[in-house]
């Protein structure tokens, strides 16, 4: 393994278990996003290299469906140890080419050996069932048996955390599965996958590649071997990925973009709220699906709210994930803070005050300052799409059916967040508000056995809790009659 003194690798497929460059030799590069400078390459496959992929997630899931699923739950499990092993390894390099501060990369790695475990005792929770049939002579089951081979897309922002969910999942169904890695982001997801190759998941079973996205997925997805797509990254290509899924009949999931609202009632614990909220925000410097955006805050403790708020983000610590003292790393591509300062320039120029921040950092990085909007209005183009960077938009409501009015008011539905003290706020929130997941005084999203997912244009399908294995199984019945 890498330890500090090590430079970044240079990254290799994985195909039928074989660590090797793809068959053209092309590579693409990676950039630290903290310095804008190329620390390395990863292999880049094409059509060669997909065939190969295909012809051994075919052979693997012929081989890995007939694993007992107390043996491939043990396999999970001994994944998940090494994963933990490895760690701070893995946690550096995720730095180095994300560019998230170390803290924050480690604690993926090891939330991500945690998903491994979850997983891995799902493994042996998939259950049939006895049907009662309606002569004496008659046995009804329904069984569940893994849908078959599996491509998955993950994307940059969590590289450990989206991967670890598609392939855990899929191997404790008995499924195989290739994963399109994410290019930005290429050595720590291959160290995830090393782990399950060291674990003992057999070759062709787990098979890695990297490349130019659509030509990736334009390929898989209508390929006879594939049986199941799942993937996570913005509503405009999920989309385009599930018409394509449909057009196949392929089963899918789509974990897809969001924009959600954060709602702050006049009886909110303000110091909790404000927390809670900050750090949501500005986590993974906003790179986040289910980041808290469109704060609507209650007339009666807007300007407190606002002025504590701005307060506690401008504390915020920008710089090189590799320090100590970072809070907040930089954007993963050079044109991520040209994008976000875009939508802030639109904002200012239709009325927006910025309260803080507002623009690029100076230096190399691709570093963006937290930020904060107010004087929103809904036409603005950052109230209608998801700025996935460090920014904070507030507005106002007077009562809770206007907050839940403008919480509901966009096509995305994947997360929402609630401060309040009132119980009857809260379950009238629960009943009411338009997204997959709602968590109500607390940041509470994205644990293994919670379900993950959204609804209207953010997605369907979970990617968490016992929902998740579903989509990756079908259920077979079998009628027998005694003659």
């Amino acid at each position: 393994m890498l330890d500090k003194t090590q430079t970044y690798p240079d990254v290799s497929l994985l195909i039928n278990g074989e660590w090797k460059a793809a068959e053209g030799g092309d590579t693409l590069a990676v950039i630290n996003p903290a310095t804008g400078e190329t620390i390395g390459h990863h292999a880049r496959a094409r059509q060669a290299d997909l065939d190969a992929a295909l012809e051994a997630a075919d052979a693997g899931f012929k081989q890995w469906r007939a694993v007992p699923a107390v043996k491939r739950a043990a396999t999970l499990n001994k994944a998940a140890a090494l994963l933990r092993e490895r760690a701070d390894d893995i946690a550096r390099l995720m730095t180095m080419e994300q560019g998230k501060p170390l803290a924050e990369a480690r604690g993926e790695t090891l939330g991500a050996a945690g998903t491994l475990d979850w997983f891995a005792e799902e493994a042996k929770r998939i259950y049939g069932r006895v049907i009662p049939a309606r002569a004496a002579n008659v046995q009804q089951i329904a069984s569940k048996h893994p849908v078959g081979p599996v491509a998955a897309f993950t994307p940059w922002n969590f590289p450990l955390n989206q991967a670890v969910r598609k392939v855990s999942i899929a191997l404790a169904a008995g499924c195989s599965i290739i994963l399109k890695g994410p290019e930005e982001t290429p050595a720590s997801v291959a160290e995830l996958i090393r782990c399950y190759v060291d674990a003992g998941v057999p070759a062709g079973v787990v098979n890695l590649v990297f490349g130019v996205p659509a030509e990736i997925s334009e390929y898989l997805i209508p390929h006879p071997v594939i049986r199941k797509i799942s993937f996570t990254g913005s509503t405009a290509v999920g989309k385009q990925l599930a018409a394509l899924a449909g057009a196949h009949m392929k089963r899918n999931t789509m974990e897809l973009g969001g924009h959600a609202p954060t709602m702050i009632f006049d009886d909110a614990d303000m110091k909790t709220a404000v927390k809670m909220a900050s750090i949501g925000k500005f986590m993974n410097a906003g790179q986040v699906c289910i980041a808290p955006t469109r704060f609507l805050v209650q007339e009666g403790v807007y300007e407190e709210f606002v002025d504590q708020f701005v307060k506690a983000a401008g504390s915020i610590k920008v710089g090189n994930g590799l320090e100590e003292d970072t809070r907040m790393g930089p954007l993963v591509h050079d044109r991520r803070p040209g994008a976000v300062g875009d939508m802030i320039d639109d904002a200012r120029k239709q009325g927006a005050d910025v309260r803080l921040g507002g623009k690029a950092a100076d230096g190399p990085g691709y570093f963006f300052e937290p930020t904060v909007l107010t004087n929103l209005t809904p036409e603005m183009k950052i109230m209608n799409e998801e700025p996935f960077g460090p920014v904070a938009v507030f507005n106002t409501f007077k009562d809770t059916d206007e907050a839940i009015a403008e919480a509901n008011r966009l096509p995305y539905g994947l997360a929402a967040y609630a401060f309040t003290s009132s119980m009857k706020t809260a379950h009238r929130l629960g009943q009411e508000i338009e997204a997959g997941m709602i968590s109500i005084n607390h940041l509470g999203l994205a644990l293994p056995e919670t379900p993950f997912g959204g609804v209207k244009d953010s997605g369907y399908g979970s990617e968490g809790g016992s929902e998740a294995i579903e989509s990756y199984l079908e259920t077979r019945f079998v009628t027998t009659a005694a003659i």
